[in-house]
């Protein structure tokens, strides 16, 4: 058995954009998977038998105990949309204009009938994840994203309207707080598929075509957008580095791509 298949890696999120590339990252370098999902028939369909499946939902407490068993490493990649939308899960009698109208010009009012927004998918699951994981944990890496600490400045505050910065925050202080060896990864607006997200760069199909260089550097001080693909190799060579252990880094594209990317030299900035 290799080193890495003695680790076994909880991802939850995995079947979004980021998640389903960090799942196959994970997969091609020989780790163990197990993915956290609430929809069974669609996880076995998208990944065909090639992990450890396990159903529950980060935003009840009580369903996450047993996908923690034998965990040495969590990945978080969940989330959901900034805005109200489909995702986030209102019931079918908030659907009428009038409702819709309420939720769009009421933020308090749409995340307190919401099923699923920010506050309950990236504030309280995030808290759940990081409650119920295994003391002795390797690595928690977490993404989340850039203008966490600039969520009241613009442009900003325009996309935390809603309370998604705000939500993540609380994510990120959660895992900081809890002792355990962490990673958080705050990305830009996300280009290149799969397009999960309901956004303007998933209508357009926004993509990076493998030509851009990568930045990263700690704290919240960069802009831009972040290819999907680098992110999730980011995320799977962040657990082999030291130099990511808990430290919070924003990481977009930029600049002309090299030859090959060397995530060693590029984490050594983070030291």
């Amino acid at each position: 058995m290799t080193d890495n298949q003695s680790n076994l890696i909880l991802v939850a999120g995995a079947t979004g954009g980021v998640g389903q590339l960090t799942v196959s990252k994970l997969l091609a370098e020989g780790f163990s998977v197990r993915i956290l999902t609430r929809n069974l028939d669609k996880a076995k369909a998208m990944f065909n038998g090639r992990v450890d499946i396990s159903l529950g939902d980060i935003r009840k407490a009580d369903s996450l105990p047993e996908a923690m068993s034998n965990v040495t490493h969590i990945i978080g990649c969940t989330g959901t949309t900034a805005f109200p939308s489909a995702r986030w899960e209102f019931s079918s009698h908030e659907n009428s204009v009038l409702e819709k109208l309420k939720r769009y010009f009421n933020p308090n009012y749409a995340k307190l009938v919401a099923a699923n927004s920010p506050e309950k998918a990236d504030a309280m699951g995030i808290t759940n994840l990081v409650n119920t994981a295994p003391s002795n944990l390797k690595r928690f890496v977490l993404v989340s994203s850039i203008g966490i600490e600039r969520r009241h400045q613009f442009p900003f505050k325009i996309l935390n309207a809603f309370g998604v910065l705000d939500a993540k925050k609380q994510g990120e202080d959660s895992l900081i707080a809890s002792g355990l060896p962490y990673t958080i990864i705050r990305p830009g607006r996300l280009i290149d598929g799969p397009y999960t997200s309901a956004d303007l760069n998933t209508l357009l199909k926004a993509t990076s075509n493998g030509k851009w260089g990568i930045n990263i550097e700690q704290g919240d001080n960069l802009n831009g957008q972040t290819s999907r693909i680098d992110l999730a190799t980011a995320i799977v060579e962040s657990l082999h580095s030291p130099s990511t252990l808990n430290k919070t880094f924003a990481l977009i594209n930029t600049g002309k791509r090299p030859s090959k990317i060397d995530w060693k030299n590029l984490f050594l900035q983070l030291t």
